[in-house]
């Protein structure tokens, strides 16, 4: 019983991965700068995406932003992968988030250890996968050329 799937060439990946890093970042900023505002905050800074070294706390406004423009990118840019990479959105919200991982080691000169910033890091990209996969699974139903799960 072999496996059969179609496979995409090196450019197509590439472009839906570049598309998946626009969405992902561009909704970044969008929801930032929302929250930002939301909250009543001085100034926006354009790091957002990349500051983990803001104090964890409940009381602390700009730790909050941050927490929250985190999540709800992660849980709205999962729906949208779903549109541009089909069933792959594990793949690419896995990529993305060590894309994302990448960055902000470069962006802040320094590799995140606060843990807390992982363990939102990892359940947004759960968040992502699951919605992602569940709206990819629904969207593509009637689409052959994916195996079914019957097919294993």
């Amino acid at each position: 019983m072999a496996f059969r799937s179609k496979v995409a060439d090196t450019k197509t990946v590439i472009l839906h991965l570049l598309l998946c890093l626009a969405i992902f970042y561009t909704f970044y900023y969008m929801i930032g700068s929302v929250c930002f505002g939301a909250f009543k905050l001085d100034h926006f800074d354009g790091l957002i995406p990349f500051d983990f070294k803001t104090e964890p706390s409940e009381s602390n406004s700009k730790y909050l932003v941050n927490l929250l423009s985190m999540q709800l990118t992660y849980f709205s840019s999962g729906l949208l992968f779903a549109a541009v990479v089909k069933r792959w959105v594990w793949d690419y919200a896995i990529t993305v988030t060590l894309v994302h991982v990448g960055l902000t080691s470069a962006v802040m000169l320094e590799f995140p250890l606060v843990w807390q910033w992982w363990l939102a890091l990892g359940s947004g990209l759960f968040l992502m996968i699951c919605n992602g996969q569940l709206i990819a699974y629904f969207a593509c139903e009637n689409d052959h050329s994916y195996p079914t799960l019957d097919s294993y």
